[in-house]
């Protein structure tokens, strides 16, 4: 089903545009990432709904998506990986965020030590989509770290229980996926626009 919705996709982006074949590729890959992305979304949230946590996986969705846009971060290789991460992460992660009590100065400790990791490891890139413009990269960590801190700031200034959870496992997961370890584990690459640069210079 995957392949004929992107094949039939393709073929109708062809008939109205030319591209050349890397443009084709990364349209291509483009659209595998959104099937997958969508497939999961749906799935995590179906599973959700017996566990009642989908208001807690939604608002996770939602705040771990403000640092992922910017901090970027690993995509496994195989598309079975991806999906014991994503269904053993949102499934997990929201369920601790509606029951575990955590106090405000722990929250408080917790994001500023996770703070750290963001300033010093966010942007992470992949081999198939490697940030290779030095300013780019700038902008994306002040904005990454910024959202970071505006969670932190939050939890200090405007406390609640249930939201501080949930900023603070959006951090973690954020964390996770831009800690060069989990590239390691995962088998990946990191700092691919070095690589990038370097087979620049060859050329």
């Amino acid at each position: 089903m995957k392949q004929a919705i992107i094949n039939n996709t393709m073929n109708s982006i062809k008939k109205y545009k030319d591209f050349n074949d890397i443009k084709l590729a990364e349209i291509k890959y483009g659209l595998e990432s959104l099937y997958l992305t969508i497939t999961k979304i749906i799935v995590v949230i179906l599973i959700s709904i017996p566990l009642n946590t989908t208001k807690e996986l939604l608002y996770i969705f939602l705040f771990y998506g403000l640092l992922r846009i910017s901090g970027f971060g690993a995509h496994a290789k195989k598309s079975i990986h991806c999906w014991i991460f994503t269904i053993s992460v949102f499934i997990l992660i929201p369920y601790l965020a509606k029951t575990l009590f955590i106090s405000k100065i722990t929250s408080i400790i917790i994001m500023s030590v996770l703070l750290i990791p963001i300033i010093i490891y966010a942007p992470a890139d992949t081999e198939k989509r490697p940030l290779i413009h030095a300013k780019k990269r700038k902008i994306y960590k002040v904005i990454c770290s910024l959202n970071t801190l505006t969670y932190l700031l939050i939890t200090i200034f405007a406390y609640n229980q249930y939201f501080s959870n949930i900023f603070l496992f959006s951090i973690l997961i954020q964390v996770i996926m831009v800690l060069p370890i989990t590239y390691k584990l995962l088998g990946i690459k990191y700092n691919n626009y070095k690589t990038y640069k370097r087979k620049e210079d060859i050329k």
